[in-house]
């Protein structure tokens, strides 16, 4: 095995071994902010290995014991920008959330929402050796779905078998222990920038405390914002944060596409800034109190004061309409929304036995925007919010903090990947990979 997957086999010991103490930490270093919960878990109630994305019924195996949130400072488009910036920052929301929690945190899982993304969709077959598929079978079969070149400087982050097909069965979620003769899977592999990860990674070292896993935000957000119907029938997760936006896709419960816009809230935040000739932080302000998409025409008699403190008088009085502070966000949203559909276009969405879109993140809260996102990605669109999971404060239980619940459900119970299986050193003949939504149209 090549180094990326001996790390992730590391990584995965040590939330086994952390989980076995009791606690671990997570982090969501985002661009806007950065979140750290602190989970006290219950090893003995944890779902049976293999268990699938779809299986929340575990969610008793943890409870939320600490939390704490920070401004994030030195991440731009989720990607570490200034080092020390970002270590203070994430100093400052962990020691926070063990404050609260009453305990120290020696091992944390982080979500990485930059790295730009690519998706892969693998297929791959073999004879079993017996009729009864065993675990060694499983593990033939994930080394028979040959890696595409997925080009220097890049690792793979996750590498998920998201269907397996004995014989002529197909949409097996684990087929151990069932009988047949040729055993099938397609396998969905997310790759990542090495060294956006690395970055990531040198902060935690530089905060002392070690990785025990790193997931895709566009995944766990995914995870944690769509229901079990739409994680089932096929659903979107657009996860809109503060310098990036991500889409998964979800069928049969288990995420088969991911990608990422390099555009989020903080771009609209900056257009108020230089529209309006303010600070960034009083951008910040008028967007969240005063902003939207949709204009009506009481928007034009809706005098917004910018305030400020220049120390020029004149300039600090002046007002704005709220009809204008519409006309500079929107042409912005609707960028975003437009990158988006592009996105979902090239995955195939459209083939989707179910096409809903669920919106989150932080910037998702714009009013008016399920609307606009309605005429430009499609009739099904909702507002998402984070599952409930217990002990999380309700400061934390909104849309912004769908990618820090969906790690959560991630540290406590995480689907099975190729790294978790003993795989077979000798390599199989190369096979033709395609763009990920395309098996469902053949397989499903």
């Amino acid at each position: 095995m090549t180094d990326p997957y001996k790390a992730q086999r590391t990584m995965r010991h040590m939330r086994r071994a952390a989980m076995q103490r009791g606690v671990i930490g997570i982090l969501d270093i985002g661009t806007f902010k950065i979140a750290a919960l602190v989970l006290r878990l219950d090893p003995s109630a944890t779902p049976a290995k293999g268990s699938g994305v779809g299986q929340l019924a575990g969610q008793a195996a943890f409870r939320v014991i600490g939390a704490g949130t920070t401004r994030s400072r030195g991440v731009r488009f989720g990607e570490v920008a200034a080092m020390s910036e970002t270590e203070r920052a994430v100093r400052t929301a962990l020691q926070a959330a063990q404050k609260m929690a009453q305990t120290r945190v020696d091992h944390v899982i982080i979500c990485a929402s930059g790295g730009g993304v690519r998706s892969y969709g693998l297929a791959g077959e073999v004879a079993l050796e017996d009729t009864t598929v065993a675990e060694d079978d499983i593990a033939r079969v994930l080394a028979a779905c040959d890696l595409p070149d997925i080009g220097d400087g890049r690792e793979v982050l996750h590498a998920q078998p998201v269907n397996f097909a004995l014989d002529h069965r197909t949409g097996l979620l684990d087929p151990r222990g069932q009988t047949g003769q040729r055993l099938a899977c397609d396998m969905h592999v997310l790759s990542v920038d090495t060294a956006a990860i690395s970055d990531l990674i040198q902060c935690l070292k530089r905060c002392d405390v070690e990785l025990a896993g790193i997931a895709s935000a566009a995944y766990v957000a995914g995870k944690s914002a769509l229901v079990e119907d739409e994680q089932e029938l096929g659903a979107a997760c657009i996860d809109i944060g503060g310098g990036s936006t991500g889409v998964s896709i979800f069928i049969k419960k288990h995420m088969i596409y991911a990608d990422g816009v390099r555009l989020g809230g903080d771009h609209v935040t900056g257009d108020i800034s230089k529209g309006l000739q303010v600070d960034f932080a009083t951008a910040e302000r008028i967007k969240t109190f005063y902003g939207g998409v949709q204009a009506t025409s009481m928007d034009d008699r809706d005098m917004i004061e910018i305030g400020g403190d220049s120390g020029d008088w004149e300039k600090d009085r002046r007002t704005v309409s709220r009809s204008e502070l519409i006309g500079i966000m929107r042409p912005r949203v609707e960028e975003i929304l437009e990158e988006v559909r592009a996105r979902l276009d090239a995955a195939g969405f459209e083939h989707l036995p179910s096409q809903q879109i669920v919106l989150t993140g932080g910037a998702s809260q714009t009013p008016g925007l399920d609307g606009l996102a309605a005429r430009i990605l499609g009739q099904q669109v909702r507002l998402g919010r984070p599952l409930r999971v217990q002990g999380l404060p309700q400061a934390a239980t909104g849309p912004a903090f769908s990618a820090s619940v969906g790690l959560c459900l991630f540290a406590a119970h995480p689907q099975d990947e190729w790294w978790d299986f003993e795989l077979p050193t000798e390599r199989y003949p190369a096979r033709s990979f395609r763009r990920a939504l395309r098996w469902f149209r053949d397989n499903w």
